[in-house]
């Protein structure tokens, strides 16, 4: 065995060193062909690349002689097209002025002997260097120039000879007209130098027209002192002084400048038109990389052959070491896997022996109680529900090993079906209440913005959802701890996801919280923190594995927040698909409601839905600034006419605040509460307590749950209505059944009598037809067919009835922002007041506007 391990390390030496002894080789003879191929080749790149930047200096001379020639020739064109004949000043700068516009020009300018510039269109022009540019124009030279409007805008400017009259009484020697200076900058963008070059458009004095740096520095000459500061100044300055020399004297300068370590052809050109000069630079860079990959091509090709032995020895070398390297982590990985299989194994056999056991335990022991006294009932029915409790608890943990098994065999399915936001949330509330009060927890449940109630999802899986994060909060929250459930909604924001509803769930707790590491492994199957404080909390460890899978089947994310011993926070986001259905519309009577509850979001939420159908409602979190309000309002005789109160109040409880509501006033009073009515339904009869609503509210609960009591108040004794407006013929312009309904009901009841017009276009005609005085007033809605409120109110005011400019026309409408306000004010309407209809508001106005 020695032998072969011996002749085995023999072999790899030989092998290595056979290698490393070729690689030497091979690299001392690229290393020498690539210097020589480097230094033969230094010579070629300057030389193709001073040939490279003359053409590419002739194209640019050129293309700039070509652009600036077209526009001084449509510049000259106006010239000649618009005569000087005419007497109309005015008609003449018209002319110039469209001429000049429909050339693509922005501004226009006329220019006087002593080089003043008279704006015709456009702002205010200032050249940046004048003098060169006048001088050229008294010669009866074209001339471009650079300036800047009054906005700091840079152009660039045309001049033309030219004589029109001037409106300072002068005769124009010259027509000036402008571009913005990105023309010059595009002009300069052609595919050859944006692949190699860069250039730059400078004054003698160094003063930038155009380039990319412009904006960093102040000159090119500064630029270069900036750039370069590693460089010698005296080389920088010697290169200054030939280029400022050869700019003077208009002469084409070439020169190759080595400056921060690497090397450039710089090649400077004077522009026609102008005292401006082309600077092309071209690093040789690229040129040094093309030339490189030549070399190396060509060096590859020279040790072609030699490169092969070397590669067939390599691959020789390579699969033997390799195989040998796989081989071992083959065999550490499996025996790392089989490692954490049996740990997990084991882990996982070992909780669900203590948590199917201990269910069992209370199973067969309180079995064996009731058998020992089988004849006291009352101990019988404990023990039963005893076991009814841990028979469930042990078919949940059956069913969590179920569905893991489920889904690791990918036989998990959805089934898409049209589901109620609103009954999923009552019947996971429900489902979870007597856990939450077998442990005296505070439960609470925040509904905002939920548009889309009516969706589509499976049904089933959602509630599994929701269940389990609600048990995994139970479960790790204390005794008098507190948990919340939240859901919101708000538009899809992905295209093509216009009829989904983004919907938001999440559930909070101040329980025990985790640590960072488990928090990395809470959604892994068979996990549960090993701690001392969860010993007593059973469960397979399957919950939040198979919750993280239904929301990924669902396409959706969850995510969780945990502090710990502060308690977690799951958030989960579902993309649901909204039900088509026609909406009911959800509009209840302007009544005056207050909402007491310890929990503002609640409260605030609730207002807000209680708004969107026409009840306007205070709110407050005291039960004793409840009482208060309540007080106040009835010696104020502006009674609310219904309150929302919580069963569970931090002063007191809910019926408790009834009693003493009750004593002050007679209303009806409606408990909600998250909370098994059937635990306080007798009691809170008897405090004659009206009804009760469930939580969450949702907008359609608040709508249904109120409905009911629509009857009830609409029959109360009326005694004290104001019937001042008594016998006065209102018409109504409305187009929505309901709200007339409404209207009509409410109104009515103040002896008024009203006269409905579905469309603005019948309201006018009615208005139109009727007898002088019959009339009182017209409530107006704006959104209608046929002819919304604003062109009836305006029709009317226009017609040739005897009333049509005193008749108060009251706009009533959802339009309700100022500017739909002053909207309605300018076409002739006297007041505005928005819905959900405030009947207080409505009378007022009325009197104001008829009594």
């Amino acid at each position: 065995m020695d032998i072969q391990d011996k002749a085995g390390n023999r072999t790899r030496h030989f092998l290595i060193g056979s290698f490393t002894l070729l690689l030497l080789v091979s690299t001392c003879a690229f290393l020498y062909l690539g210097y020589y191929t480097s230094s033969a080749s230094k010579e070629s790149i300057d030389k193709v690349g001073s040939m490279y930047m003359a053409g590419i200096n002739k194209q640019l001379s050129a293309h700039f002689r070509t652009l600036m020639t077209l526009k001084l020739e449509q510049a000259e064109t106006v010239v000649e097209v618009v005569s000087t004949d005419t007497e109309n000043a005015d008609e003449l700068y018209q002319e110039l002025i469209y001429r000049i516009h429909i050339r693509g020009f922005n501004y226009l300018a006329l220019c006087s002997q002593s080089g003043d510039l008279e704006m015709l269109y456009g702002e205010q022009i200032y050249l940046a260097d004048p003098e060169p540019f006048y001088d050229s124009l008294r010669k009866n030279e074209e001339k471009i120039a650079i300036g800047k409007d009054e906005s700091g805008n840079e152009v660039v400017l045309f001049g033309i000879n030219a004589d029109y009259p001037m409106k300072s009484g002068q005769q124009s020697m010259a027509l000036v007209a402008a571009l913005p200076i990105e023309y010059i900058e595009k002009m300069l963008e052609t595919d050859v130098s944006d692949d190699l070059v860069y250039t730059h458009i400078i004054r003698t004095d160094g003063s930038f027209i155009s380039s990319a740096i412009s904006k960093d520095y102040s000159d090119y000459f500064t630029s270069l002192y900036e750039r370069y500061t590693d460089d010698s100044p005296e080389k920088i300055e010697t290169y200054i002084d030939s280029l400022s020399t050869a700019m003077q004297n208009k002469e084409d300068y070439s020169v190759i400048l080595e400056l921060g370590g690497s090397r450039e052809l710089i090649y400077c050109t004077l522009l026609p038109y102008s005292e401006w000069h082309l600077i092309i630079v071209l690093p040789f860079g690229a040129l040094n990389q093309t030339v490189e990959s030549l070399n190396r091509d060509t060096t590859i090709a020279t040790i072609l052959v030699f490169s092969l032995i070397l590669l067939m020895l390599l691959i020789i070398f390579y699969i033997y070491y390799k195989a040998s390297g796989r081989q071992m982590l083959a065999l550490e990985a499996a025996r790392q896997e089989a490692i954490q299989a049996t740990k997990a194994k084991s882990e996982f056999l070992s909780n669900m022996s203590h948590d199917i056991r201990t269910p069992m335990n209370a199973i067969v022991g309180m079995t064996a109680i009731a058998t020992t006294h089988i004849d006291d009932i009352e101990h019988v029915q404990h023990c039963l529900k005893k076991i009814a409790l841990s028979s469930k608890h042990l078919l949940g943990l059956i069913n969590d090993v179920l569905d893991m098994s489920k889904i690791e065999s990918g036989k998990l399915t959805l089934t898409e079906e049209r589901i109620s936001l609103r009954e999923v949330s009552d019947a996971v509330v429900s489902i979870v209440q007597p856990q939450i009060k077998s442990k005296n927890q505070n439960f609470s449940v925040h509904i905002d913005n939920i548009t889309a109630e009516e969706v589509y999802c499976d049904s089933v899986r959602l509630n599994q959802i929701l269940l389990n994060l609600l048990s995994n909060a139970i479960k790790y929250t204390q005794e008098n701890g507190t948990i919340e459930l939240s859901l919101y909604q708000e538009d899809a924001p992905l295209p093509g996801k216009e009829n989904f509803i983004r919907t938001h769930i999440k559930v909070k707790d101040n329980g025990i919280g985790m640590t960072p590491e488990f928090m990395e492994h809470i959604f892994d199957s068979y996990s549960r923190a090993d701690t001392k404080r969860v010993q007593k909390s059973e469960g397979a460890g399957l919950g939040m594995a198979i919750t993280k899978y239904i929301v990924s089947a669902m396409n959706g994310t969850i995510n969780v927040e945990s502090v710990l011993d502060k308690g977690s926070e799951f958030h989960v986001i579902l993309d649901l698909e909204k039900a088509n259905e026609q909406e009911i519309d959800m509009v209840l009577p302007p009544w005056k409601m207050l909402v007491v509850d310890d929990d503002e979001i609640l409260c605030r939420t609730a207002v807000d839905t209680l708004k969107s159908i026409g009840i306007q409602a205070d709110w407050t979190q005291s039960g004793k600034q409840a009482i208060e309000m309540v007080k106040h309002h009835h010696q104020m005789r502006d009674e609310y006419q219904i309150v929302l109160l919580d069963w569970k109040l931090p002063e007191q409880d809910g019926i408790s605040i009834a009693r003493q509501m009750l004593q002050i006033t007679d209303m009806p009073i409606i408990l909600i509460s998250a909370y098994d009515w059937g635990e306080f339904e007798a009691e809170a009869i008897a405090a004659g307590i009206t009804g009760f609503i469930s939580k969450p509210l949702f907008k359609s609960t608040l709508f249904h749950g109120l409905k009911k009591y629509m009857h009830f108040l609409e029959t109360q004794d009326s005694t004290g209505i104001d019937m001042d407006l008594a016998g006065h013929n209102i018409l109504v312009a409305e187009d929505n059944d309901l709200n007339w309904e409404i209207l009509n009901e409410l109104l009515s009841d103040f002896g008024m009598n009203l006269d409905w017009a579905e469309n603005g276009q019948l309201c006018f005609e009615k208005f139109r037809s009727s007898a002088p005085g019959y009339y009182a007033a017209i409530l107006m809605d704006i959104r209608m067919p046929v002819m919304n409120g604003i062109e009836s109110a305006q029709a009317i005011r226009a017609s040739d009835h005897p009333d049509a400019q005193k008749i108060p026309i009251i706009a009533m409408t959802a339009d309700a922002f100022s500017e739909d306000v002053q909207r309605c004010l300018d076409s002739g309407m006297n007041a505005h007041t928005a819905k959900p209809v405030n009947l207080d508001e409505v009378i007022s106005l009325l009197k104001k506007f008829i009594l």
